[in-house]
């Protein structure tokens, strides 16, 4: 069995769960049922399944088996664009894109953007503002099938999410990873702080409502800029909803 058709079981699984074959919370055929209908191996399943799973379709639940979930946000409440979050907030946001390019994929862009690693993918690095004061910066990568949308911005766009909507895709949910991290020469130069000054990173991935990779990203704060807010639910060792402002 040939584990690189693991892909294709994850696009045709996906394509099933979205269509209405699997309606939400139905249990999924067992991994060696799916791995017989694929023609793959059972390690090429659980593969492609922990990727739907990254993406809210998916749970496994131990002892029973996959089944499928509504999509939502992945361990946040809600997904909220910067402009949004800034704006309920009494703000005004803004920001710059001040680079730009198009190249192929790597291995690991092509794994997180579920593409082949010969397309092309488009970078670009924005500054974002709150009252014209500097305090973030943004690195995204763009899946493929957005580079028309992405390619026709201005640099001053206001907000990705809200010209993602306007073409009628909506960003549904998204993984996220928080952590410190020391401001590279590029981030002291463009949010004017010391090279090595500590920020806060976000690391995250954005999907359409089908589950279908859009983008991802590395947001660096200055410190005292933004808050998270977390909530412990049902067990304490389990992490509950988690509100970010991106």
């Amino acid at each position: 069995m040939d584990d690189s058709a693991a892909p294709d079981t994850q696009g045709d699984l996906r394509a099933r769960i979205v269509g209405g074959h699997f309606p939400v919370g139905t249990r999924l055929p067992s991994e060696l049922e799916l791995a017989a209908h694929y023609g793959v191996s059972r390690r090429a399943v659980r593969t492609a399944l922990s990727l739907l799973a990254r993406r809210g379709l998916v749970e496994s639940r131990p002892g029973t088996g996959w089944f499928v979930q509504p999509g939502q946000t992945q361990g946040f409440d809600r997904m909220r664009s910067f402009t949004q979050w800034a704006t309920s907030r009494g703000r005004t946001p803004g920001g710059r894109i001040v680079e730009r390019h198009r190249r192929r994929a790597t291995a690991r862009e092509a794994r997180l953007l579920d593409i082949g690693t010969g397309e092309d993918v488009l970078h670009f690095t924005r500054v974002r503002t709150l009252d014209g004061r500097p305090v973030m910066v943004e690195r995204s990568t763009w899946a493929p099938w957005v580079l028309g949308i992405m390619d026709a911005l201005p640099d001053d766009v206001r907000s990705t999410t809200r010209a993602l909507a306007g073409e009628g895709i909506a960003v549904a949910f998204g993984n996220h990873r928080i952590e410190a991290a020391a401001a590279s020469t590029d981030d002291a130069r463009l949010l004017g702080v010391r090279r090595s000054s500590p920020l806060l990173q976000v690391r995250r991935e954005t999907f359409a409502s089908n589950g279908r990779p859009i983008e991802f990203a590395e947001d660096r704060y200055v410190p005292h800029t933004i808050a998270f807010e977390a909530q412990a639910a049902g067990v304490a060792e389990q992490p509950g909803a988690v509100r970010d402002p991106h």
